[in-house]
This record gives C-alpha cells, sequence and structure tokens, in this order.
C-alpha cells in the first residue's frame, strides 16, 4: 500500500517551523530621507516567511529592513538562482538587550518577510511604519499596509492625548545614533513635558523624524531608547524634539 503524502495543513505547518540557522546577514535601514545604515549580523531561526536575528542599532516595531543572505533556496519566495537572496522585511517585535552580556547586541527582533520590493509610499518617507494587512497565499510573503492609529507626536502636541502628560524640567542627555553604531552626537537638554511613553524637550540637534536616540536621566537612574516623531520650533524661538520610547516605558 503506497504511504500517503503530507496534507497541505501538514505541509503548511512545517514551512513555518522555525530552523535554527546561524546565517550571516546583511542588514540596511533607511531611518530617515538623511540617514541610513548597514550592520552585519546571524540569524537566530529563519522559516521561508520570516527570521529572527540581533542588532547594534535600535529599530521598532512596522519599520522595513532589507535583508541580503544567502538563504537555502528551499525556503526562498522568489530570486531562486540567483546568489543572494535580498528580502524586505518588516519589524514585527523588538527585545531589547543588554549589550553588556550580549556582545554588543542592543536588540533581538523578528521580521516577517514582506517581499522583492518596498512600497512606494517607503521611498518618500522611510521613517513611515508599516503593519501586516495579511498573508498573500499559504506559501507566500506577507503583504503589508501603512500603519493606522495616532502618533506620539499627535499625542504630545494635541489634545486628542492617550496618557496624562508632565510638564516638568527632567535633566536628561541625549546621545544620537551614527551609522556605525556609536554616537555621533550628545546634548545635555531638560525635557518640556514628559510621559509614560515618550516625551517632548528642548533641542538645538537637527534631527530628521525616524532617528533613533538613547535618553539617559542621572535624576530617574534610567536609560531608554526612543525614536524621533517630530521637530518644531516655537512661538518662543526654541526648538523641541517629540520622542517616542521603545521596549519600555518611562518610570513616572
Amino acid at each position: 500500500m503506497a504511504k500517503e503524502g503530507p496534507k497541505d495543513g501538514e505541509k503548511s505547518r512545517r514551512l513555518r517551523e522555525r530552523m535554527v540557522l546561524a546565517l550571516p546577514v546583511r542588514v540596511s535601514c533607511r531611518e530617515s530621507l538623511d540617514h541610513e545604515w548597514i550592520e552585519m549580523s546571524r540569524l537566530e531561526d529563519v522559516t521561508p516567511f520570516g527570521a529572527r536575528l540581533r542588532l547594534k542599532r535600535p529599530t521598532e516595531v512596522g519599520r522595513l529592513l532589507l535583508l541580503t543572505l544567502k538563504m537555502p533556496r528551499p525556503l526562498r519566495c522568489f530570486d531562486h538562482v540567483e546568489d543572494q537572496y535580498k528580502v524586505w522585511s518588516l519589524v514585527r517585535n523588538v527585545k531589547i538587550l543588554d549589550p553588556g552580556r550580549e556582545k554588543g547586541a542592543l536588540v533581538e527582533i523578528g521580521v516577517a518577510f514582506v517581499g522583492k520590493r518596498p512600497p512606494r509610499s517607503f521611498e518618500a518617507d522611510p521613517s513611515r511604519r508599516y503593519e501586516i494587512a495579511k498573508s498573500s497565499a499559504e506559501i507566500g510573503l506577507w503583504a503589508v499596509r501603512e500603519e493606522a492609529g495616532e502618533s506620539i507626536s499627535e499625542v504630545l502636541v494635541t489634545d486628542k492625548r492617550k496618557e496624562t502628560r508632565h510638564h516638568m524640567p527632567v535633566e536628561v542627555l541625549i546621545e544620537v545614533f551614527s551609522k556605525d553604531g556609536s554616537f555621533s552626537q550628545s546634548e545635555s537638554t531638560v525635557t518640556e513635558n514628559i510621559s509614560r511613553q515618550g516625551a517632548a524637550l528642548f533641542t538645538t540637534l537637527d534631527l530628521s523624524p525616524g532617528r533613533f536616540v538613547k535618553l539617559s536621566s542621572p535624576q530617574y537612574q534610567s536609560s531608554l531608547l526612543a525614536v524621533v516623531r517630530s521637530r518644531h520650533t516655537a512661538p518662543d524661538g526654541i526648538a523641541r524634539l517629540h520622542l517616542e520610547f521603545i521596549g519600555s516605558e518611562w518610570p513616572l
């Protein structure tokens, strides 16, 4: 009697099972229109539809990254004859790590593979965030759409607030990540207002939306990663940065 082959559901589940495969991977990120970086890393595990890896630079859920690697051909969804597999990937989750204990790694991320090319809107604004729309097919890649919802800058600037802002001057140090992962700029300043999820602070730094920074406070004995959501100059002539915290909340 011939042995019955696997059913479609079983085949699909096997394809989605993660394989521990420490492949070298080149990660390209455009944080903003004027800033991008490249980092070499290794996969922690992988499926045809996504992967997990660690980075020495911060990123956030909803960002698009370009991964380039020598993916085994059975795991590819396209470019089966190319030497390098270049796949745009959506960050689905971010885990903050201790660089001192994790060989310099700052975050561990899980990504979903979304295709050979980014959405058209990405070219105009690489800091734009996306979310999964649907799976293209049982054995296909994920489709994405622009992320819906109110941004942190809207929360901090308008009256449609999701949470309580505290108008208090907290002394902070803001450090800006450079292309090589070190800090290229820093500034000691104070906040104009702050909440658990974000802050507005006075600044002389000219940072575009989408840039990542580290915010530290000796007073609160805290260091958090954050992303610039907006920068504007108020009627008093002083510029403000509006930040959203990544991976953790401010200890208010």
